[in-house]
């Protein structure tokens, strides 16, 4: 099959693009590089670089590439960003994934990969979440992929697509090789934040900042179910499976099914790395949420797929080989 990965210079797409041309499908990239690597793409995966605002130009990728399925990774993903301005990413998740529907519909492209994310559920009633809980996203950016959502369940519905739209809980980790990883610039993520406060903290003793310690959990720091990037790859590989055999559309959460608050996935890093993190404790951040943990049980009964790398200081451990060999990630 051939695979048009959208985003797939970025963190997740680029090790799901890897994943698949390991496995012998014919991967093409586009991706305008604004938050992607060129070096990301590995050796063997065309590189086209441009911006999913040009129609015209995907649609002749989607019909001169002969493309079967879209893996849609691109798209803005930061909280915090997303509270301060909306409009940008209504725009760039919303408006610019129905461009992407549209040519793919005219090129008659019928089947897609979303990603999607644990924030369409907002704060969570209970925990671990499962897919039938209510969708009432907390940020603008937790909406505008429950709008996408949206338009690909009603254009199913219509005929015009099929499609599995996976929501991430917290990816984390590198590929085992340590030669490709999680590089965002700025970098907002906890695992990759506690990390690099240890390579480039330099004894500042408040390198890391943590938001919020007054929540209503154990420790009273956020709990996250944090999943390891090369499961999320084997997830979309699955789902493409999904897909070939007919399978049902529709929504799948990728999580290990675990939480570990901020505070232990600290303790998790020292006892990887060996090393004391410093740390200060700040206010909350607007649109996070206490809890957020996986009931990833759907997809595991639908596809078969099992996480590999289940414990944290393993998803750890493959994040620090990454940082400690690429402290400037891709550029060195």
């Amino acid at each position: 099959m051939n695979v048009l990965v959208i985003g797939g210079a970025g963190y997740i797409g680029s090790i799901t693009a890897r994943l698949l041309h390991e496995n012998g499908f014919k991967v093409v990239v586009v991706d305008n590089l604004s938050r992607g690597h060129r070096e990301a793409v590995q050796p063997g995966i065309r590189l086209i670089e441009a911006d999913l605002a040009d129609t015209h130009g995907l649609r002749h990728v989607l019909i001169s590439e002969h493309i079967d399925v879209v893996m849609h990774f691109a798209g803005l993903i930061e909280v915090g960003e997303s509270m301060a301005q909306p409009l940008k990413y209504y725009h760039n998740n919303v408006a610019l994934s129905i461009g992407l529907l549209e040519t793919m519909r005219s090129a008659n492209v019928r089947q897609v990969i979303f990603s999607s994310t644990a924030a369409v559920y907002g704060s969570p009633e209970k925990a671990p979440i499962s897919e039938s809980h209510p969708i009432r996203p907390a940020s603008p950016y937790g909406a505008s992929k429950a709008m996408v959502e949206q338009v690909l369940d009603d254009m199913h519905r219509a005929g015009d697509i099929d499609y599995v739209a996976l929501r991430y809980f917290n990816a984390a980790g590198a590929h085992p090789l340590a030669d490709m990883g999680e590089d965002h610039r700025p970098e907002s993520h906890l695992i990759p934040l506690i990390l690099k406060s240890l390579i480039h903290g330099k004894g500042n003793r408040a390198a890391l900042k943590v938001f919020g310690g007054d929540y209503d959990t154990p420790d009273g720091t956020c709990i996250r179910d944090y999943i390891h990037v090369l499961d999320l790859a084997a997830a979309h590989m699955a789902a493409l499976t999904h897909l070939v055999e007919e399978g049902p559309s529709g929504a799948y959460n990728l999580g290990n099914g675990r939480g570990f608050s901020v505070l232990e996935t600290i303790r998790a890093a020292e006892a990887v790395t060996g090393l004391e993190v410093p740390f200060v404790v700040e206010g909350r951040r607007p649109g996070d949420v206490a809890v957020l943990t996986a009931d990833a049980g759907k997809i595991c009964v639908e596809s078969g797929w099992r996480p590999c790398y289940p414990e944290l200081e393993s998803i750890v451990a493959t994040a620090w080989q990454w940082h400690r060999r690429h402290p400037h990630g891709y550029a060195g």
